[in-house]
């Protein structure tokens, strides 16, 4: 299990202070399947997954699921629900057993004071702002096969860890659309996969179909990902 003084945010601060943020630091265990936070929940304090993967998923109004991330200790969470005192927008999902660590939103205001830290927070920030740029991405411009394309080039062994539908899951895919990309994947020999196992016959094809050839057709993509998430214009 990782320590607060382990992890690169905490690493940059006067060791005096870490007495004071292990006194704070409240600990809990959690078990593969539990619920961290829901989407809609409010908190005032920050999250730090000290041991285990957690999931970051929204649900729309008819109860699907939409990944987000998948994230690994160790991680900070619900940094922008703190800093503008809003709802989490996301539910938070133990994929493992594993262990969170919750710190007061008052301790972390007051260590902004320190340089490094509030460099570290703002890197952190930023990383989940590309992170939802790239979410928006694939959601409104990839087409289901152009998304399946994507992770086979840039995380193949995914397939070894995870079972098919975790893998649709994360690619906001049904388990059925998933498997009948992989059977005309097999069938165009562009891939092989038996028990897990993975092997790309041909890379230029999957580039082929997520650079040029599988682009959603949507006359306003964004709206329709609004739709899909389940949100709403202010006001």
């Amino acid at each position: 299990m990782y320590k607060l003084e382990d992890i690169p945010m905490f690493s940059h601060l006067p060791r005096p202070y870490f007495s004071m943020l292990n006194d704070k630091l409240f600990v809990k265990k959690y078990t593969k399947g539990s619920i961290v936070f829901y989407e809609g929940d409010r908190s005032d304090y920050m999250y730090i997954i000290l041991e285990g993967s957690v999931k970051m998923y929204k649900t729309t109004p008819k109860g699907n699921q939409i990944h987000i991330n998948t994230l690994q200790a160790p991680s900070l969470i619900g940094e922008y629900a703190c800093f503008e005192q809003q709802p989490f927008p996301a539910t938070c999902e133990f994929e493992s057993n594993g262990v969170m660590g919750m710190l007061p939103f008052a301790t972390i205001m007051e260590l902004l004071n320190n340089r490094d830290f509030a460099y570290e927070i703002i890197k952190s920030l930023t990383g989940k702002v590309m992170l939802l740029s790239t979410l928006v991405h694939k959601e409104t411009v990839l087409s289901s096969e152009a998304k399946v394309a994507d992770i086979l080039i840039h995380k193949p062994n995914i397939f070894k860890r995870l079972k098919n539908s975790e893998i649709a899951s994360i690619l906001n895919l049904t388990p059925e659309t998933f498997s009948r990309i992989l059977a005309k994947f097999k069938k165009e020999k562009i891939i092989t996969l038996t028990n897990h196992q993975l092997d790309i016959l041909d890379r230029d094809k999957l580039f082929v179909i997520l650079e040029t050839n599988k682009i959603k057709e949507c006359s306003n993509c964004i709206l329709s990902f609004k739709e899909k998430i389940g949100y709403k214009e202010e006001g």
